[in-house]
């Protein structure tokens, strides 16, 4: 018999997400219905775009490991270099929209995307997949971030632009959202290790996952190129169509690529050169350290948090949901909620007290399991593990600790995230302020070489794969010579090649030969996890004393790098 009280509780939802679409449509979409169809366009490929980029971000690292069979370290050395390059180029192509318009500089970024993804879709070669795949795509998404920017800008009026900028920021973690449920969707389907053939091809579940981002951003590559008008400006006084650049019709389209480039390193090394000599970008350089030191989280959540909760809570464990989904879904409502309760509070004031609340919940995973078992026994572990993630049996108490620390961190991005570029403005000199924005990416370019770096490192040393723990495991009960578990260049054997022997050892039936199943890898993990259990706890202590030395140094030094704000309340 069914329960009155849940179809009374499903209207009620359902009731309330259509009172919620009405109030955004009203507050942001109506106030753009003038705006030129490339506004909308620019939207639509954004959603795919970040969909696309979401599911490889978070895969990419258990790729390295899994498919091409890098130990972390080498993984994270890995990581480290593309994240550098990534930024490097998104500093040296800051005026490339200017160089050869908005349209191109699109096309150029999604083939640069699309062809990488289809590499990586395509082989298991280690050097194709890197030199052909995951290096060139860096370019791609380093193209994507400021042409999506500038386009923004171009495709509305002075009116609409705060608007216009709020709907794009929402669709971007619109599209992070989605991505963080596929990514769950597809592995819970297949498995860790888990195999599909599409198109011909026999794809493992990470390559699967590539799959749909390579398919993700194909649309976005037509849109562009079939509707997509070149030289479309909204103004104040209506949509006005201009020429192609002229720098374009002198120079050619890959002379004016490579022109804009060295003009923009060469103009972001005379920008530093000036900057350098002023009291002011002393005090930035410094407020920008402590403010890498909580941007280190975000980029553990991408590089370290996906091995470490498969490690911790097993294959299959719904981390996508946990971080991908729940934080950018919190940001959507949280962040013009604070910005309209906060708007006479001084940004610097803003970023202190919001990196305390994003720093503080790091130490949640640095504390021990146990710690959180009767929440995970009650209604919190019922609400988080059964009626939220689906999960049957008992809930894990790290489903709450890594639960509490995303949403007292998504709490604290949401109140100092959106300040950082307010207080950028605040503390440069008048008519500088581009050239302090475009040298705030500088000290980023350091911090992901750093923590893609520590990453693996960090990883190996207080979280093991299971690959390790089944060596560890072979040699120490079963005699098992360390040689026989090498391939012929001398490598490790690949984890999907290790944990099948351990489940022989333990005698677990083995659906396919050579093969786990999703329910023998998980028994096997299961064994080895409480054999030799992991440090994982020091790793987020470690992470969590860095981040803490934001807010610290940033109250600490307050009379330092403080900046008057005009309109604001000290």
């Amino acid at each position: 018999m069914s329960d009155p009280l849940s179809g009374l509780k499903s209207t009620a939802f359902v009731l309330l997400g259509i009172a919620g679409l009405i109030f955004y449509y009203r507050i942001s979409i109506r106030p753009l219905l003038g705006a030129p169809r490339e506004l909308w366009l620019i939207y639509i490929t954004k959603i795919l775009e970040i969909i696309a980029y979401g599911l490889m971000s978070s895969t990419i690292v258990l790729w390295l490991s899994a498919d091409l069979n890098f130990s972390d370290t080498s993984a994270g050395d890995t990581i480290a270099i593309w994240s550098t390059i990534l930024t490097l180029v998104t500093v040296l192509v800051g005026s490339l929209v200017d160089t050869i318009g908005i349209r191109k500089s699109f096309l150029l970024g999604f083939w640069l995307c699309l062809i990488p993804r289809a590499v990586m879709t395509a082989t298991d070669s280690p050097w194709v997949a890197l030199g052909f795949g995951l290096f060139p795509m860096a370019v791609g998404l380093a193209l994507m971030v400021p042409v999506m920017n500038a386009a923004i800008k171009r495709y509305s009026t002075t009116k609409q632009q705060t608007i216009a900028f709020a709907v794009f920021y929402t669709f971007m973690n619109v599209g992070f959202a989605i991505a963080g449920w596929l990514f769950d969707a597809v592995r819970e389907e297949l498995g860790e290790n888990g195999t599909q053939v599409l198109l011909g091809m026999e794809l493992s579940t990470y390559r699967v996952l590539f799959f749909w981002a390579t398919a993700a951003t194909i649309p976005g590559l037509l849109i562009t190129h079939f509707w997509l008008r070149r030289g479309i400006e909204a103004t104040d006084d209506g949509i006005i169509h201009h020429p192609q650049p002229l720098a374009v019709q002198s120079t050619g389209f890959l002379n004016g690529i490579l022109q804009s480039m060295k003009d923009a390193g060469q103009g972001t090394a005379k920008n530093f050169r000036a900057a350098w000599s002023q009291p002011n970008f002393h005090r930035f350089l410094i407020f920008l350290f402590l403010i890498v030191m909580i941007r280190i989280v975000f980029y553990h959540m991408h590089y370290t948090f996906p091995k470490y909760g498969l490690r911790e809570l097993g294959p299959g464990a719904k981390i996508g949901n946990l971080w991908s989904v729940l934080n950018p879904v919190m940001i959507v409502i949280l962040t013009p909620l604070v910005a309209a309760y906060t708007v006479r509070v001084k940004s610097y004031s803003m970023i202190a007290i919001g990196s305390s609340f994003a720093a503080l919940p790091v130490f949640f995973l640095a504390m021990p399991r146990e710690w959180f078992s009767n929440l995970a026994n009650g209604w919190l572990g019922d609400l988080i593990g059964h009626t939220w993630l689906g999960l049957s049996g008992p809930v894990d108490p790290i489903y709450i600790s890594i639960t509490l620390f995303v949403f007292f961190f998504s709490i604290g991005e949401a109140i100092w995230s959106p300040r950082l570029y307010q207080y950028t403005a605040a503390i440069a000199p008048r008519g500088q302020e581009g050239t302090y924005m475009a040298l705030s990416l500088l000290p980023y370019f350091v911090a992901k070489l750093f923590v893609g770096m520590m990453s693996g490192r960090m990883l190996e040393k207080w979280c093991p794969s299971d690959g390790v723990l089944a060596k560890r495991y072979l040699t120490e009960e079963h005699n098992v010579n360390a040689a026989d578990l090498l391939l012929s260049n001398g490598d490790d054997l690949p984890e999907a090649d290790l944990l099948p022997l351990v489940a022989e050892k333990l005698g677990y039936i083995q659906e396919v030969a050579g093969r786990l199943g999703q329910e023998t890898h998980y028994q096997t993990w299961q064994f080895l996890h409480s054999e030799y259990p992991r440090e994982s706890t020091t790793l987020w202590l470690a992470i969590a004393i860095m981040a803490l030395a934001c807010p610290i140094g940033i109250i600490l030094l307050r009379k330092v790098i403080g900046s008057r704000e005009e309109g604001r309340d000290d």
